[in-house]
């Protein structure tokens, strides 16, 4: 995110809540970029899974929205309002001209949440690329109301349910080390950790540092797990000690 993108959204913050939860913001903002900048990156097989149906509590409903006219503006006008509006109703319209998907998840008709998805390629660079079949999850929300509630995983679990009767690969998400309600909610749901890693990007080019150590363990159980789905050593596994 540029620093401009960063410098708007902290005024939106601020027109909304005021000078003290602004600076709390831009502190936790702070602490977030000097000390924890690693992610976890966790991967789902879609063909190591049996997808059976999962009933779902009656009052949350997700839908599926392919482009911005089959949303609701009370929808839109809740999702592009959080932060800055200008800037969410630009990344809705580049994100659906890349063909990703919406997701909302709805408790009692009211929208508690939201979450994006897009195959075969991602919207910033990733970590990895990704094949034909792969799906990425990103920029995931639940809004304040709605949490501890377990919105989120039934909504992450309800889309790889959806995805794997669509592709034949697997899906990635990642969430930052320190953002510990993230990890426990994914752990809630068929992903599991790939391993750990930095990006960064330096005159367009991306930079990424694997832990190695995890790497070495996840790519010998990824060769195993691919051998017994596919019958090929290492079948569409990115391998992290690149």
């Amino acid at each position: 995110m540029s620093i401009s993108h960063s410098i708007s959204r902290f005024t939106a913050y601020f027109k909304r809540n005021g000078l003290r939860a602004t600076v709390r913001r831009i502190g936790l903002a702070a602490r977030r970029v000097l000390f924890s900048s690693r992610m976890v990156l966790f991967y789902c097989d879609f063909s190591a899974h049996s997808w059976s149906t999962a009933d779902s509590p009656s009052f949350l409903k997700v839908e599926r929205h392919k482009n911005q006219t089959d949303l609701s503006p009370q929808d839109l006008q809740q999702i592009t309002s959080f932060w800055n509006p200008e800037l969410a109703r630009r990344n809705i319209k580049e994100r659906f001209e890349q063909r990703a998907s919406l997701w909302l998840i709805k408790s009692e008709g009211r929208l508690a949440g939201y979450g994006w998805t897009l195959q075969g390629h991602t919207v910033e660079p990733h970590y990895f690329p990704l094949g034909q079949d792969d799906v990425h999850l990103f920029d995931f929300h639940v809004f304040p109301q709605y949490r501890g509630r377990g919105v989120n995983p039934l909504l992450v679990s309800y889309i790889l349910r959806s995805l794997a009767a669509e592709c034949q690969g697997r899906a990635f998400i990642e969430a930052a080390e320190w953002n510990q309600a993230q990890l426990a909610s994914l752990g809630r749901t068929p992903f599991r950790r790939l391993g750990w890693a930095k990006k960064c990007t330096i005159l367009r080019r991306t930079l990424v540092y694997w832990d190695q150590n995890q790497a070495v363990e996840y790519n010998r159980e990824l060769k195993k797990q691919s051998i017994a789905t596919t019958g090929r050593e290492g079948a569409g596994i990115p391998d992290l000690r690149a």
